[in-house]
């Protein structure tokens, strides 16, 4: 894919705590991703890989260093600048958390109103389109307690997708599925780098996806000590 990276970090520190109980967690990590590819996270507990992931997608404030996402720097960003980025970005979690009282359809209407993009007449359309791109359509009325955890997973994802995001954000996501439900994950995101653009950055501790990355960044204790891309 070309166009210029949707995501440059150069420099990158961050600290937990205050006082005598503040710690670095993150030493100058530089990586810049490239538009349509997916990118995945590696490293034991606490290497940092989930804070460098929520630093990236808005999630976390930017104390030292740069973070470019989308053509915007985050250091220093306000309120108002990160909201209206993270309506171009989509997340999916190792908890699907989605909520019991809706269907399926519903949930993922709810990703609908939270980018804001799609027409008013068109977004049941919309969800209903992601729905089938995972395998759902016979099961959009369902509520999540008569789902799979396969199947919530992959509601989780079409909400993710709805709004057609530039950049996803995905921190476990397979790592409560079983093999084949979590490669159907992997390789539709994949393939929405090929056809779309989509960039995926993506967490996992998932050895089974590694042959679908199209790179692999390794961290321990806070720093970058292999990549791949490089």
């Amino acid at each position: 894919m070309t166009g210029a990276p949707p995501i440059i970090v150069t420099g990158l520190n961050h600290w937990f705590g205050t006082g005598e109980a503040r710690k670095q967690a993150i030493f100058d990590v530089n990586l810049t991703v490239m538009r349509g590819t997916l990118t995945v996270l590696m490293g034991p507990s606490g290497s940092g890989k989930t804070t460098v992931l929520t630093l990236m997608g808005c999630l976390r404030d930017v104390q030292d260093g740069s973070v470019h996402l989308l053509g915007h720097e985050l250091h220093g960003a306000g309120r108002e600048l990160n909201e209206a980025l993270r309506r171009r970005l989509g997340f999916i979690f190792q908890a699907h958390n989605l909520h019991g009282s809706l269907t399926a359809l519903q949930n993922v209407l709810m990703g609908v109103l939270v980018h804001g993009s799609i027409d008013p007449g068109t977004q049941a359309a919309a969800a209903r389109h992601a729905l089938t791109l995972v395998g759902l359509a016979d099961r959009m009325n369902y509520l999540p307690a008569n789902l799979s955890g396969g199947q919530k997973q992959r509601v989780a994802v079409a909400r993710a997708l709805v709004g057609n995001p530039d950049v996803v954000f995905a921190d476990e996501p397979t790592a409560a599925l079983d093999h084949e439900s979590g490669a159907t994950v992997v390789q539709m995101l994949k393939r929405l780098g090929q056809v779309r653009g989509t960039t995926t950055v993506m967490v996992t501790h998932d050895n089974r996806i590694l042959e679908l990355a199209d790179r692999i960044v390794t961290l321990e204790d806070g720093r970058i000590v292999n990549d791949t891309g490089v």
